[in-house]
């Protein structure tokens, strides 16, 4: 089992651009494929021919989020995302509004499915991940949404700025959060962050490797590697 926690330990996988099936890694985050899924709700970034499907869910205010998505496995997955090894998928949440107060949570989904319009989604994901206030602090406001989009060339313009002035994709903000709660038994859904890999879950006792950089991509390159041998831990 790959679960076999960890021969991965003891593998030597690096993150190096790499070819397979004759196409060549991507040049960066800005040349990822995005689009929305048939579901309306799930956000795909990279190869969909991918041997590994990594899907996350997230909420923006979410600081464990933040610290996979800065410091953690998110890093290796984005590598790996760009060398066409794994197809990332995102589901995002916004229960940290109603939890805490404010409209952060739901400000932000809206801007990123405005982002996705305009094929700039993985940055401007990148970059509030990056810029996250604190949990506690209602920071996404409308005017820090369109801030750190200006970092972002490209996705500022009439058509983005308005639709995160007028939360035109309020239904998408919903509908995601249904999703997030409703894909799960467990009620109001598991927890953010959440990983599922090849469609099985990261098991929330082994949580811990979400937030080991080196660990987490060392576990994404054996499952690419001996994918049928993947059933979870």
């Amino acid at each position: 089992m790959v679960a076999v926690a960890l021969a991965l330990a003891l593998s030597g996988c690096g993150s190096r651009p790499v070819t397979r099936d004759g196409k060549v890694a991507y040049s960066g985050m800005g040349a990822l494929p995005e689009k929305l899924a048939s579901d309306g709700t799930t956000i795909r970034v990279g190869d969909p021919e991918a041997p590994v499907t990594l899907r996350l869910y997230e909420d923006p205010r979410c600081p464990v989020c933040e610290e996979f998505e800065q410091t953690g496995g998110g890093p290796a997955a984005h590598d790996l995302t760009v060398q066409r090894s794994v197809l990332t998928e995102y589901t995002l949440a916004s229960f940290l509004d109603d939890r805490l107060g404010g409209g952060g949570s739901k400000r932000a989904v809206n801007a990123l499915r405005a982002a996705l319009e305009e094929g700039k989604f993985a940055e401007y994901h990148a970059v509030l991940y990056k810029n996250q206030p604190e949990e506690s602090v209602d920071g996404f406001t409308v005017a820090k949404l369109l801030e750190l989009a200006g970092q972002v060339e490209g996705l500022r313009g009439p058509v983005f700025d308005s639709a995160v002035k007028t939360m035109k994709y309020r239904d998408f903000v919903v509908r995601s959060e249904k999703a997030y709660e409703n894909d799960w038994d467990a009620p109001k859904g598991p927890g953010t962050p959440t990983a599922v890999i090849n469609g099985t879950r990261v098991q929330e006792q082994y949580a811990g490797i979400l937030i080991d950089r080196e660990l987490f991509g060392r576990l994404l390159s054996e499952i690419k590697r001996n994918p049928e041998e993947w059933v979870g831990f």
